[in-house]
């Protein structure tokens, strides 16, 4: 298996791929690369909105939060602008097809994942609701996974979520990802005779996450699991996709 660790591609870059003189089974192979990039980076962006407003949607205080499917929606799209400079609005003729279809149906699961949340959300008089980054991207991942040939899910080599038990490919692509610094990196490669895209981001801890999953080790967190004892910057999990070349 040949593995490649890539930037986030810029749409001059997906434009030179679509018109260049290379083959089009590398072209396409190129494109389903950068695809997962970018399905991993909408993922990551609708934890990192969710984390952004972990306060509000914990304050046992206060009734109706005013994070909606709507608002979610808005800071995940200003968000995934901030990291790609791509609006998911109006995705631009030179994104590959297959980023085009996948991504709206990506973004429309993140957003009912939301939807389906706000009664817990919005309850007065309860602090922790495990509405957290995790459960989010477990079932957003879900929800895109029921709908698309493409498969979206979180994994890590501590699951707390069985669900998120990593397969004997994710696994070894995490211990390679836990020994090294961490980096925005992301690893792709080809399986199955080059007929199945493989790929994983990682996801670090961030000062927030060790609320729950830092020191002391072993107390057990708000959530009632075991603290990992985890530091800033450790090797959390990763997010795991895969998609067949010729499904379109």
């Amino acid at each position: 298996m040949k593995s490649r660790w890539l930037p986030l591609i810029s749409l001059s870059l997906v434009f030179s791929l679509a018109w260049s003189g290379i083959g089009w089974a590398q072209a396409s192979r190129e494109e389903t690369e950068y695809t997962a990039r970018y399905l991993a980076t909408l993922l990551e962006a609708g934890r990192l909105v969710v984390e952004h407003n972990q306060t509000l949607i914990n304050d046992a205080r206060k009734g109706d939060k005013g994070f909606t499917p709507e608002v979610f929606e808005h800071e995940v799209v200003d968000e995934f602008i901030r990291q790609t400079q791509i609006d998911l609005k109006h995705l631009p003729s030179p994104l590959p097809s297959l980023a085009k279809e996948l991504l709206p149906v990506l973004l429309r699961s993140s957003k009912e994942v939301v939807a389906d949340a706000q009664f817990v959300i919005n309850q007065r008089g309860i602090g922790y609701k495990n509405f957290i980054p995790a459960t989010f991207g477990s079932q957003a991942a879900q929800k895109f996974s029921n709908r698309s040939h493409a498969k979206i899910k979180q994994t890590t080599l501590n699951p707390r979520n069985l669900k998120n038990t990593p397969d004997a490919y994710e696994e070894i692509v995490l211990k390679r990802l836990a020994a090294q610094s961490a980096s925005d990196t992301f690893i792709a490669e080809w399986i199955d005779n080059d007929t199945t895209l493989r790929a994983l981001t990682p996801i670090y801890y961030s000062q927030d996450c060790l609320a729950c999953h830092g020191n002391p080790k072993g107390i057990l967190d708000i959530s009632g699991y075991p603290r990992e004892g985890a530091q800033e910057g450790d090797l959390a999990g990763a997010i795991s996709i895969q998609i067949p070349l010729n499904s379109r």
